[in-house]
């Protein structure tokens, strides 16, 4: 799509929300399924039955506006074809332990140096252990599989590109975000001290503030 085609098309749907709020994963045992998402700590949202074998579950996860729908007569995609399925993270470390916890056979974290190799499983070379250099937003990540093979991607995003988040709309999906978030105001406010002779600063509520709302929305960062 080009640049032009991709501008009307946001101006033109600009005023009509489009909330992407449940995704339908196919899978071959529902109960199965329920038990796996439900020890992961994810939300029970429903589980409906009808008198025609109809069934959906949904379930949400921690700080998601969106959630799964999985059960049967729901979709005729075959189980496990569901890939990369993404799950954005503010600390992947802490993620991914939590999730090792819970006992999910989760990888280690690592960072693509080719590109997409985040997609590719069967290219370990392509693959380096850890987190991306200087912890760079969008560029560290570590994969799942529930029981069907439906793949979950971790990707920890810190600061978001310009234009990726409402300006006007700050918030954080939990506690640890928030004080994730507080972490790296306070570093950069410290910077920010020592560039200005090292006095201290009264307004560093304001400052804190600006930085955490630009930093989330992609917006320049006050120094």
């Amino acid at each position: 799509m080009s640049t032009t085609a991709a501008t009307t098309t946001a101006a033109t749907t600009a005023g009509t929300a489009l909330k992407l709020e449940a995704v339908v994963i196919p899978v071959a045992d529902v109960d199965r399924s329920k038990a796996f998402y439900a020890e992961l700590g994810w939300r029970e949202d429903a589980d409906f039955s009808f008198d025609n074998g109809f069934r959906v579950v949904q379930f949400t996860s921690p700080g998601s506006p969106a959630s799964v729908q999985f059960g049967t007569g729901i979709t005729t995609a075959e189980p496990g074809s569901a890939q990369g399925l993404y799950l954005v993270v503010s600390d992947i470390e802490a993620a991914r332990a939590e999730l090792a916890s819970r006992g999910v056979d989760v990888t280690g974290v690592f960072h693509p140096v080719a590109p997409g190799a985040q997609f590719k499983p069967g290219r370990p070379d392509e693959r380096v252990s850890g987190r991306a250099d200087e912890g760079a937003s969008y560029g560290s990540f570590a994969t799942f599989d529930d029981p069907d093979g439906n793949t979950w991607l971790l990707q920890e995003v810190t600061t978001r590109l310009p234009g990726r988040v409402d300006a006007v709309a700050t918030s954080f999906a939990s506690v640890h975000d928030l004080e994730q978030a507080l972490v790296r105001a306070a570093t950069a406010h410290g910077e920010h001290e020592a560039r200005n002779g090292g006095e201290y600063d009264e307004q560093w509520p304001a400052w804190y503030a600006a930085y955490m709302v630009a930093e989330q929305s992609g917006a320049e960062l006050p120094r």
